[in-house]
């Protein structure tokens, strides 16, 4: 298998595992979608991390494959290659993109869907599928807009050009930046912070922001609504306000 799921203390580590470059070929992103969605079903899943491993995050599409495709076989596969990724990115769970050494097109692509991203100091980011007479087809023209914004994002869809670590937590495209060797131990940690929180208010807080970005404000403020009194139905409400009262707060324990 080229994509593994691996789960201790709550935290599910998607591992991309198909040396040397981690071109995320057909196989890889059907089981990329198949175990984002384990990852969403799982009750001892409550954080995930994606994660290449120490030296390479995910250097791209295969191209030698899709090389062989003609248009008729891409309007086929281009909608299986979007549902694989939007998977990722609808976890209902907390997900932190563990990026080391390249993230391009596709690579690019994948950390877009995390909620948050780790990079090492010697990572680079970018959209080069210019470069080959083509666009970002995984989601790259829409989540890297919203991420960083139309101008930002044209310039580094247009140019096809690689953002260094530094320039991409200047523009917002990572949130934190660290020593190589610290990469996976940093987003970890933060994904096991989260899993020892409250499940279904996270949830709630990630769908309100994800779905709130697609409508208009009205339409978000209501799903907010929905879900705010909703959680007054859960057990972990009942716990998180009773430990503020008697405790304090940020000393609730949750199940």
């Amino acid at each position: 298998m080229t994509v593994h799921l691996e789960v201790a203390d709550g935290v599910g580590t998607i591992r991309l595992d198909r040396p040397p470059m981690n071109a995320l070929d057909v196989a890889t992103q059907d089981r990329l979608r198949e175990l984002a969605e384990e990852a969403g079903r799982r009750d001892d899943v409550r954080a995930v991390v994606l994660w290449g491993g120490e030296k390479v995050f995910a250097a791209g599409a295969d191209i030698k494959e899709m090389q062989d495709m003609d248009h008729a076989a891409m309007v086929l596969r281009s909608k299986e290659l979007q549902d694989a990724f939007t998977a990722v990115a609808r976890i209902p769970k907390p997900v932190v993109a563990a990026v080391t050494g390249y993230a391009l097109g596709g690579g690019c692509e994948l950390a877009l869907c995390a909620d948050f991203r780790i990079a090492a100091e010697n990572a680079k980011l970018g959209q080069p599928e210019i470069l080959l007479g083509l666009i970002p087809g995984a989601g790259g023209t829409q989540r890297l807009a919203r991420l960083v914004g139309p101008s930002k994002a044209k310039d580094l869809i247009f140019t096809g050009r690689h953002v260094k670590a530094a320039e991409a937590l200047a523009i917002g495209l990572v949130d934190r930046v660290v020593p190589a060797d610290e990469v996976y131990a940093q987003a970890h940690a933060w994904a096991a912070r989260l899993a020892a929180g409250p499940a279904l208010a996270l949830r709630a807080a990630k769908e309100s922001v994800d779905a709130g970005l697609e409508a208009d404000i009205d339409t978000g403020l209501t799903i907010e609504r929905t879900w705010f009194a909703g959680l007054f139905a859960t057990e972990d409400r009942e716990i998180g306000m009773r430990s503020f009262v008697e405790e304090g707060p940020g000393k609730a324990r949750f199940r």
